[in-house]
């Protein structure tokens, strides 16, 4: 296990006491590596970084944060190098994961509710004070970093795709866009990646983490960002109210105009749109990685949505027919528009005191979850199954099973990919478990989960068998 020697050091020497699992957590776009850390009695996360600078300024600003009673980790031991340290374990639920599973129920825009108020706390509060020279990579989004992001942009997806621009009248526009947003007042905290992914869910509580690229900068970058994440597919009106309801919280603490602070955040969610795009070109693009590449369809309806609108009344012309020809004509989206293929993937729970499913067409995978430490064991998960939130709480937290699936999951996309571009259209998945009713039935329902996310163009149908015999599980 990667760092496994430096993680027990720097447990025993906090805690006093040994590890009993480390388990890696999958990286996104960083090249930081996460680990969940457990002993008996504690869990942890422990980050490793090469890049020190970037680790010092997380420090401090957690450190900072901490202080303010502001809902972040805490640092709890660094190593000598500066480059490992361990921080408090939050959850592993994030805000991402409760829109893609339950939608925008009421408990998740009330979820929302509670992102947005943290949001402003951190930009407002978390700024008293703060010595924002310790920022990393830049002290500040000035205008400098406005063009910068604007050139992400422009050459990590518009040349990559070769879209036909005058790169002269384009540079013109961006500078007018980057002198219109650089008049906002830049004194406050901006987190910078500031997106549901980062926003973890403990006990109805929200948390912030990985806001180790923050600096100083405007409030409505980090509202633009989160409201306008591709992939979580907000719906526009409840945009607008969520809007409505931060600029409340803003008043509450600041005086601001209304109606110029609307206007300045429409252009910070037009610059947001056009990073995330630069951003998906350099880790999806050069970097194949798949998610990156999967977000753009998603990432271009935002693109879409904007030019249909234009709710920034800036004149952007040539900006706005770059945007129209990038929509509409480039041979890569018109290749990966999401349609919908003949592939259904059957997703069975099943027990193991009966048979395995019947495979009557297509191929398929049998996984086997039993060895996993079982919650029926224990006398509080026994009349429970793998959808209630205590089993998955259990599981998550006490057993190996996001390595276990994340193993299967890399062994199912092979297929996946395979029958789709075969045009094939059944495949099979199941997992059993002795009872068919812990395990089974979380490792199907979060598979299911992470299929429709991955793939929303193939039909996925996912049976509880042993449910479906008995009327309940047993």
């Amino acid at each position: 296990m990667m760092h496994q020697e430096l993680w027990s050091q720097l447990f025993k020497q906090h805690f006093n006491e040994d590890i009993a699992s480390i388990h890696p957590i999958a990286q996104n776009g960083s090249n930081r590596q996460n680990f969940k850390i457990t002993s008996q009695n504690h869990t942890v996360i422990g980050t490793y970084n090469e890049n020190i600078a970037e680790n010092e300024s997380f420090i401090y600003l957690s450190n900072h944060f901490y202080e303010k009673n502001l809902a972040v980790p805490k640092v709890l031991i660094i190593s000598d190098d500066r480059k490992a340290y361990l921080q408090s374990y939050l959850g592993d639920l994030a805000l991402f994961d409760i829109v893609q599973q339950d939608g925008f129920t009421k408990n998740t825009i009330a979820l929302y509710q509670k992102t947005i108020q943290f949001l402003a706390n951190i930009q407002i509060d978390g700024a008293e004070n703060l010595d924002f020279t310790r920022c990393y990579p830049v002290p500040s989004f000035n205008k400098q970093a406005i063009l910068w992001d604007l050139d992400y942009f422009k050459y990590y997806f518009l040349k990559l795709l070769d879209i036909p621009f005058n790169e002269q009248l384009l540079q013109k526009e961006f500078n007018i866009l980057a002198d219109f947003l650089s008049k906002e007042n830049h004194q406050y905290f901006m987190y910078r990646d500031f997106q549901s992914r980062n926003i973890i869910v403990n006990n109805n509580e929200v948390f912030g983490i990985d806001f180790q690229g923050g600096r100083k900068g405007s409030l409505q970058y980090d509202i633009a960002a989160l409201l306008w994440q591709a992939k979580a597919k907000i719906p526009h009106n409840l945009k607008v109210s969520l809007f409505n309801d931060y600029v409340a919280m803003v008043q509450n603490k600041i005086n601001i105009d209304k109606t110029a602070f609307t206007q300045q955040y429409y252009g910070f969610v037009l610059i947001r749109l056009l990073q995330v795009l630069g951003a998906y070109g350099l880790r999806g693009l050069i970097e194949k990685k798949q998610h990156f590449i999967d977000s753009i369809p998603f990432a271009l309806e935002n693109i879409k949505w904007f030019l249909d609108n234009r709710p920034l009344q800036l004149e952007l012309p040539h900006l706005f027919d770059t945007l129209d020809y990038l929509y509409n004509n480039n041979s890569f989206i018109n290749k990966n528009e999401v349609k919908q293929s003949k592939l259904t993937i059957e997703i069975n729970s099943f027990s193991f005191k009966r048979a395995i499913p019947t495979n009557k067409e297509g191929g398929g995978f049998v996984f086997d979850c039993r060895g996993i430490l079982n919650p029926g064991r224990f006398a509080a998960y026994k009349t429970q199954n793998g959808k209630d939130k205590a089993v998955i709480d259990f599981l998550e937290s006490k057993t190996n099973v996001k390595q276990f699936l994340e193993h299967a999951w890399k062994t199912i996309d092979i297929s996946i990919d395979n029958y789709i571009e075969r045009d094939f259209e059944n495949l099979q998945i199941n997992f059993g478990c002795t009872g068919g009713q812990h395990r089974s039935v979380y490792c199907a329902e979060k598979t299911a989960q992470y299929i429709q996310q991955k793939y929303p163009n193939v039909t996925v149908k996912i049976n509880h068998i042993e449910r479906e015999l008995n009327g309940e599980f047993i």
